[in-house]
């Protein structure tokens, strides 16, 4: 393992927001955890696990470890109906997608792109174009912080739910993911229900041409990280009941929406741009002129400003249309992670 001390935070992650850490560690084994959680030099010290950082924003100076994931690795089997793919949990999730279309282990083509690693994907059910993390999700293997040992939870026990899993409930801060097991069948069919996918023919559409399709859609709506700091999505889609549905439609006919479990699903990114939003600026803060779902770093932007900005814009999304947004991001604080307030004062 690699250890810095009072570490600057902005390059760990994809805000690109400077903030301190008093302790970064880089891990590269099971091993390594292993050291951090049980050693009496740092078992006392608050800690947060990253990977890529991708879905963060440290609202102050973390005082405790960050602790950064670079457990990498893959293996395959094969059974006689499906490729069962190990992965590490701090395997690259872009990269990840990649290999898998161009080795011939299609089913996650529709989740090109999403930025972060292996090991988030469980945390948040990861979804894009009509598919979810659940979907071909066969086990997780975490390492359970009571016992320090090895434990391997079926897709079933992972409790996967829209953005939502064990993990950010019964789980949170009492294992951490170290490999996750994927399931993709032999018998590859395109699933090309999304809008931004319904003009493929499913029967002649290659996985190659959906991953291509993907990657260009969403460099066309999202900013790259790497240019303009961001963590994607900001807020869920939230979902109401029918009742609140169809009061809502009586007011806004062109809202959009559609059926999911518990009722619909509203777009977070049409309720935000018909606040007329895109572009709104607080400090150094913006919502992405391209996607209302993006908040950016756009000009040296502080964590106050990102925040300012995302309760500014659930007030308004809640004036208007009577909707409470839900965050995506996870905000950490001095010592662990924390929840902000649905509205300004």
């Amino acid at each position: 393992m690699k250890i810095y001390s009072n570490y600057n935070l902005s390059s760990r992650h994809t805000f690109s927001i400077s903030q301190l850490c008093q302790w970064l560690i880089e891990v590269f084994s099971v091993e390594d955890l292993l050291t951090i959680y049980q050693s009496s030099r740092w078992c006392h010290l608050p800690k947060i696990v990253l990977g890529k950082g991708s879905n963060i924003l440290f609202t102050e100076k973390f005082d405790g470890i960050v602790v950064i994931n670079k457990l990498h690795g893959k293996s395959v089997f094969e059974s006689e109906t499906d490729y069962h793919l190990r992965i590490k949990s701090g395997e690259d999730w872009p990269s990840l997608v990649e290999w898998s279309v161009r080795e011939g282990y299609f089913g996650l083509e529709n989740l090109a792109l999403i930025p972060g690693c292996a090991g988030s994907a469980p945390i948040q059910n990861i979804g894009a174009y009509g598919v979810e993390l659940t979907d071909v999700c066969e086990y997780v293997d975490v390492l359970c912080l009571n016992t320090f040992k090895i434990k391997r939870l079926s897709s079933k026990e992972c409790l996967f739910g829209y953005r939502d899993s064990v993990f950010k409930h019964q789980l949170y801060e009492k294992v951490i993911i170290v490999a996750i097991g994927l399931k993709l069948t032999k018998n590859w069919q395109a699933k090309v229900r999304h809008k931004s996918l319904n003009r493929c023919d499913p029967r002649s559409v290659t996985a190659k041409q959906i991953f291509d399709k993907v990657c260009s859609v969403r460099r066309k709506k999202l900013p790259d990280p790497r240019v303009m700091g961001n963590a994607g999505s900001f807020f869920k889609n939230p979902v109401i009941c029918q009742e609140q549905y169809q009061e809502l439609i009586c007011k806004f006919a062109n809202i959009e929406a559609y059926p999911t479990k518990g009722g619909m699903k509203i777009s977070a990114g049409f309720l935000i741009d018909n606040c007329g939003l895109k572009g709104k600026e607080v400090g150094g803060a913006k919502v992405h002129s391209e996607q209302a779902l993006v908040i950016v770093n756009d000009s040296n932007a502080t964590a106050q400003d990102i925040i300012d900005l995302a309760v500014f814009i659930r007030k308004k999304v809640l004036d208007r249309y009577g909707v409470v947004l839900e965050y995506e991001v996870r905000f950490i604080g001095s010592r662990s992670e924390i929840t902000l307030p649905v509205m300004l004062d």
